[in-house]
């Protein structure tokens, strides 16, 4: 009995690294990083931004990476929570979210050294006669998109603590779904003003894409945490940890790194954690928008 004893011994070991295998999360065996970002600009213009990050990366890696657009930041948030996308740009309201909605298992590794102190401004007509957010009473006023931190939940923070409930203080509430949309908004009479992205703002600004003469920032909001770089915590600790090395390995001495950069409106990355994004969870919550 003891030689068949012998000959079954391999075969079960064989079995049950077999059934680990096939119980192995398939989104991991593949050779491609599918990433993605919320779209708070326009698909091209993100396109645009991510393609020299993504040659990049492939090279750091060792491995494809794909870029996989969405419609808005909920399908972004629902992407990473479903493992249909690997690594997603968030905002640190839709990292929020997607931390929550799974549980805890979505986890930031890197932010860019601005998102530690980032704002939002409320812009407006220069005519108009507002100059300070009391003034927006009575007014039409265009936010982002409704996951948006600097161009809704930030805003809307400042707001309530302002003594403003948007709902019952502004004669109408506009949702552009995107901050350089918020600013063609109050560019084009749309609306009266409109919260976005200071560092959008200021990317139009420095493109000459709108007339500072015309179009004026009344108010900017108190810093805080925003963008980051987010995977699942399912992803091996190994990828993680390489990804976060590629990231804040990123040179601007480098001419090549620089315009990746440059792209990114950052001077460097910097490693993140969820703590960071405590306050804008409070805020969401206090807001009403953290279901």
């Amino acid at each position: 009995m003891t030689p068949l004893r012998l000959t079954r011994r391999p075969w079960l070991l064989s079995a049950a690294a077999l059934l680990t295998a096939l119980a192995a999360p398939a989104t991991w065996a593949q050779a491609v990083l599918r990433v993605t970002a919320i779209p708070d600009e326009a698909p091209t213009e993100l396109a645009r931004k991510f393609a020299p990050l993504g040659r990049y990366l492939e090279t750091q890696l060792g491995m494809k990476v794909e870029w996989t657009p969405v419609t808005d930041y909920a399908a972004a948030v629902e992407a990473l929570v479903n493992r249909k996308v690997d690594l997603a740009w968030f905002g640190g309201f839709t990292f929020v979210q997607a931390n929550v909605r799974s549980g805890g298992q979505v986890l930031p590794l890197v932010q860019r050294e601005e998102d530690t102190k980032f704002r939002s401004v409320f812009i407006t007509d220069a005519g108009s006669g507002i100059k300070q957010l009391a003034d927006l009473k009575g007014r039409t006023v265009s936010f982002g998109s409704a996951s948006s931190t600097s161009g809704h939940l930030m805003p809307r923070h400042v707001l309530l603590a302002a003594g403003l409930n948007p709902e019952a203080d502004f004669k109408r509430i506009a949702f552009s779904g995107a901050h350089d949309a918020t600013i063609a908004a109050v560019a084009s009479g749309k609306v009266d003003a409109g919260a976005l992205n200071i560092s959008v703002w200021e990317k139009f600004v420095a493109d000459k894409k709108v007339d500072t003469s015309q179009v004026k920032v009344f108010f900017t909001t108190p810093p805080y945490y925003d963008y980051n770089w987010s995977v699942s915590a399912a992803m091996p600790a190994e990828l993680r940890e390489k990804i976060r090395k590629a990231f804040l390995a990123l040179d601007p001495a480098n001419p090549a790194q620089q315009e990746i950069l440059a792209l990114q409106r950052a001077t460097r990355f910097v490693p993140t954690s969820p703590e960071n994004y405590n306050s804008i969870r409070a805020a969401a919550e206090n807001a009403g928008l953290l279901k």
